[in-house]
Formats: structure tokens, sequence, C-alpha cells
């Protein structure tokens, strides 16, 4: 309980722009980092929203996509959290650059974006359509869409 509620807090502290250099000497993208793969979802929640406020700022986003955090975000998109998919989602959208949008857009994530477009949630379904409207090209949204029609995908949809 004490874990979920320091990183709460540093979470809420990543949103300010004013802590980003406090929070990389402190080593709290790390901190982020390493909590996405823990199996507390709490954890997972918190430490993926506060990667998603510290993505904004391109020392931050540099910062994560050198210590390969585009894969560990890529896995929240399974959650069964909202909110978790949410800042995943949005922090995926952050980290998309030249560089990184082949992984950040791979078929996998754009078959992802295509199940969300249609979720009951119109947080996520917006969202979801935006990713696909915004960062994928209609070619990649298409082969997904072909992919998607022959084969089961088993990333279960989040409960509100």
């Amino acid at each position: 309980e004490a874990k979920e509620q320091v990183l709460a807090n540093l979470a809420n502290f990543a949103y300010d722009p004013k802590n980003y250099e406090y929070l990389r000497q402190l080593q709290v993208l790390d901190l982020f980092l390493d909590m996405l793969t823990e199996d507390n979802e709490t954890l997972v929640e918190f430490a993926v929203g506060g990667l998603c406020n510290l993505c904004l700022d391109k020392t931050n986003k540099d910062y994560i996509l050198e210590a390969n955090g585009v894969e560990p975000i890529i896995n929240c998109l399974s959650s069964s959290n909202e909110e978790t998919v949410m800042s995943a989602v949005t922090a995926l959208m952050y980290l998309t650059t030249p560089q990184s949008r082949q992984q950040t857009t791979a078929l996998p994530v754009v078959e992802c974006m295509l199940r969300f477009s249609l979720s009951a949630s119109r947080r996520l379904s917006n969202l979801a359509t935006l990713f696909l409207e915004d960062y994928c090209t209609p070619l990649q949204v298409e082969e997904a869409r072909n992919l998607s029609k022959h084969t089961a995908v088993g990333i279960p949809l989040p409960k509100d």
C-alpha cells in the first residue's frame, strides 16, 4: 500500500514540467519502467501514467526510447484496467518519432487499436481512432484489418 502511495505521488509530480529534471536525477523514469512488469495492476497503472506525463519532454522521451521502454508500454495495452490502457496509448503517441514509428505502430499495435476503436468506452474508442488516423498509414490500418479477419487476437478489451 505504501509502494502504491509513493508511486501515485511520483506520477502526480511527473505532471509538472518543473519537476522533470528532479525526477530524472532521482532515476524515477527507471523506477516507472521497472514497475511496468509488476503483478500489481495499481503499480502498473501509476507507472505508465507517470511515463505518459514524463514523455512530453524531449529529454525524457529520448531516455525512454533508449531504455527500450516502448515494448513494456505496448505490453500495457493488454491490461484489463482502462486507465492503464489509456495512458499506454497516449504514451505511445507521445513516443512516436520517425525513428520509433516502426515500433510504436507495429502491426500488433495497429490491430489492438482497431479493436479498441470498437470499444464501448467512448474515451478508449476515440483515443484509438485518433491513434489510427494520426499515427498510422492507411496501408498499415488496412493490413491490420485484413489480418484480424483471419486471426483471433488474444488481447482482451479493458474493463470499465
